[in-house]
Order: structure tokens, then sequence, then C-alpha cells
């Protein structure tokens, strides 16, 4: 069978406009050669749709905001149609120390995918696994970055690219820094990421990331802290909240404010105040700085601090120093 597209140059040469088509997932291509027809991309819907399905292209349709010039030719509108040719992109900020939560909730916000999609892909065991990532879920492992995305990028494919820039970043750590892991025998790289998240959430001016770590690794190691290894460390207890809130009867009217009851429940499976060690996992996404200062912290003698204005902290060596600085701190 021939098909003759008729004038296959397109229209005479006019001023380029644009118009902006949203090809919906799972779109049929009746329906898409309809829309082009009627926006006048193509010519005759009928004809295209012919035209597509003659060299196989019906089956290669993307989904997403797409950019089609008029007047356009009828190959051109197929390119446009079955490649990234005229994708619109999404430009996003994923902040350093963003949950895996708030990751979905932008990336919804700005069209790139759906929260309940995204959610979805980050505990995809396989997925993970593919990328060298030992755990149940991403949390910890989506590289806080500015990305591009098309409009409307497939869930998988957003957490391919966030895992494969953790990669990259990681394995840039660990040449750098090969000798300060080297020495943390017995820690795992879910251990470190673990800790790093913690160290992201609580330290608001970069300068005091290293101390900060310094002061959570003085508290594992040193039986001068009691209670011994706890971490007391108030994100954790939110994030238990946010991500397993059934486990704990104190999460249930958990509004972003931490209360007492939330710091002594021992149901919160991620409250390190009252479990030893590590949390569960890592409760948020940490940057390469966090990182870095998790592996090479600074040394002192610190194993208390407390908010003191402007994001920064005041550290101390001992309770009784410590519960001056909160006191001091707590003055009008």
């Amino acid at each position: 069978m021939l098909v003759i597209y008729p004038d296959t140059e397109g229209p005479p040469a006019a001023e380029t406009e644009e118009v902006v088509v949203e090809i919906p997932e799972g779109t049929t291509l009746r329906k898409l050669a309809t829309q082009l027809e009627e926006r006048g991309v193509i010519r005759d819907a009928r004809v295209w749709s012919l035209y597509m399905r003659m060299r196989g292209l019906d089956r290669f349709l993307r989904q997403g905001k797409v950019r089609f010039p008029i007047p356009m030719t009828p190959e051109t509108a197929a390119r446009h149609a079955t490649t990234r040719l005229g994708r619109i992109q999404v430009r996003l900020l994923i902040p350093e120390g963003f949950t895996r939560f708030e990751i979905a909730e932008r990336l919804e916000e700005y069209g790139v995918c759906s929260a309940a999609g995204f959610l979805e892909a980050t505990e995809d065991r396989s997925l993970l696994a593919s990328y060298g990532v030992e755990a149940n879920d991403a949390e910890g492992y989506l590289f806080p970055d500015t990305y591009e995305f098309d409009d409307q990028t497939k869930p998988r494919r957003v957490v391919e690219r966030m895992l494969a820039n953790w990669v990259r970043k990681y394995e840039e750590i660990q040449q750098k820094h090969a000798r300060e892991l080297a020495g943390l025998k017995g820690w795992t790289t879910q251990d470190i990421i673990t800790l790093a998240s913690i160290v992201e959430k609580e330290a608001a001016v970069p300068s005091e990331r290293a101390r900060i770590a310094g002061v959570f690794w003085n508290r594992l190691r040193s039986k001068r802290f009691l209670p011994y290894k706890r971490l007391q460390a108030d994100p954790t207890v939110q994030y238990g909240c946010v991500a397993v809130p059934e486990a704990a009867s104190s999460c249930e009217s958990y509004d972003g404010r931490i209360t007492r009851a939330m710091l002594d429940d021992p149901e919160n499976p991620y409250n390190t105040y009252r479990h030893s060690g590590l949390p569960p996992g890592p409760i948020s996404n940490p940057g390469k700085a966090a990182i870095v200062a998790t592996i090479a912290p600074e040394q002192h003698n610190f194993y208390y601090f407390v908010a003191q204005g402007e994001g920064r902290h005041h550290f101390s060596a001992t309770l009784r120093q410590h519960n001056i600085a909160i006191r001091a701190n707590a003055e009008p």
C-alpha cells in the first residue's frame, strides 16, 4: 500500500508559531493525531496516523508536554511525538536534607511525576540493588542536586537519575577519603549514610557539620556519655512519625512539631532517645559535605549542643555546661 502525504514539506513558509501539546501516558495514536490536527500542527489526522503506522512509529509515543512549532512537516511532527525533541524540560532543585517524601511532593508540584509513583519506585528493591544500594528504600541515596527532567517523566527514571548521581558522588568521596573510610571498621555504607543524614538535618550552618558529626561519634564511642550510644537527635524522632506513623501512638497528632511524648515513646523505631545506636536507616538525603563531615569529623571532646539562634549551636563537653547553655539561650 502506498501512502502519499500531500505536501510533505508542509505549508508555505510563515512566521513560526508554537503550541504546547500534552501527550498523556497511554494515549492512542488516533487521539494524538486528532489533537494535533485541531491545534494546527498537522493537516490531516487520518493520513498522519497512517504515516505513523506505516513506519512503526505508533508504538513509540512519548508522554509529556511537547512544543510543536507550526507550520510543521509530518516527519518533524513524528519526531516530536516519539523522541525528546521539543520536550518541555523541568528544572528543579532538590535541597540537601530533603526526605524522599519531600522530594515526592516537589516532583509532583513541578509536574515531573506523581508523588505516589515516585515513592513506589523508591521502594523497588531490584532497582536499588542494581545501583548497589542494600536497603528497603532509597532514602539517603537520592542525591540532592539541581536536576532537569522532561515533563511527566516516568517515576522509575527519576529515581534512576538520582541513584546514578549518588553513585558518582560517593565514588568521588571514596577515592578522596579512602584512608578515613578504611578506619571505619565494621561500618557499612548504609551506616555512614544513616549518620550523615542525621548530621545533615542537625547542621543548619555548613561550618558546623564536622563538629556536629564529631558530637555524634563521641556519643557512639564513649561511655562518658549516658545513656550509652544514644544519639538523642530530634530529627530521627520526627522522621519516624513521617515514615512509620502507625508504629508509635505518640505520632498520631504529629503536625511537624516535636513533643515530650514523642521523645519518650519507645514504639517509634527511629527514636534515638529511647534506642541505642543508629536508627533503622537514613532519615534524609545528605549532600556531599555532610557525608564527608561524617567520614572525617572534627576531633573534640564535645558531647552536647544546643541551638543559639541563626542556625548556630553552642557546644559543651559536660552535662552541667550544657544545662547552663540551655538556660542562657532560653533567656529573652
